[in-house]
């Protein structure tokens, strides 16, 4: 209890590394404790605030599979969800991570549909779809440069199939 209440109070103030090693510490020891899911959640918002989103990520993700009945779990989904969000990049980067939050955020959506973050989700999704229209659109367009029009045209469909409901269906019509 005194490690827990030491990694909340530099928590707290900010302090996430030394946190972060109250919090393990707590977790090796009693993580069949009362403390065990608090310990293993706000480990994970130590690497999240600290913006370690891979490694908030992994720890969000033992939470959620160790204990599933945790209050933290909804939470730990969304922020997981939210740490893809940031860690995806431009358009025109590799779209790993924008694929991983795209999935996560489906997931929340379908295991929490009266969820309090269900406007954040929503809006998220469509941002990171708008995002993967773009990418697809700049293709063809890339494409079009190098005077491979059908391969442009089926880019162009593909974004107006998948892509639908995103501002870039109407450039690629």
């Amino acid at each position: 209890k005194e490690k827990f209440n030491n990694g909340m109070e530099f928590f707290k103030r900010e302090k996430y590394l030394r946190a972060q090693d109250e919090f393990t510490s707590v977790i090796i020891r009693g993580s069949g404790t009362d403390l065990g899911d608090d310990a293993q959640f706000y480990l994970a918002e130590s690497y999240y605030y600290n913006k370690e989103y891979i490694l908030a990520i992994s720890e969000y993700e033992k939470l959620t599979r160790k204990m599933p009945y945790s209050p933290f779990v909804e939470e730990a989904k969304f922020k997981i969800c939210e740490a893809y969000k940031i860690e995806s990049p431009e358009y025109y980067h590799d779209q790993t991570y924008t694929n991983k939050a795209l999935g996560r955020y489906q997931e929340f959506l379908d295991d929490y549909p009266n969820s309090i973050y269900i406007t954040d989700v929503l809006s998220a999704i469509e941002m990171l779809r708008q995002k993967m229209a773009t990418k697809l659109y700049e293709t063809g367009i890339l494409y079009i440069k190098m005077e491979e029009y059908d391969s442009a045209k089926m880019i162009f469909n593909r974004v107006i199939d998948t892509f639908y409901d995103t501002a870039v269906v109407h450039l690629a019509r």
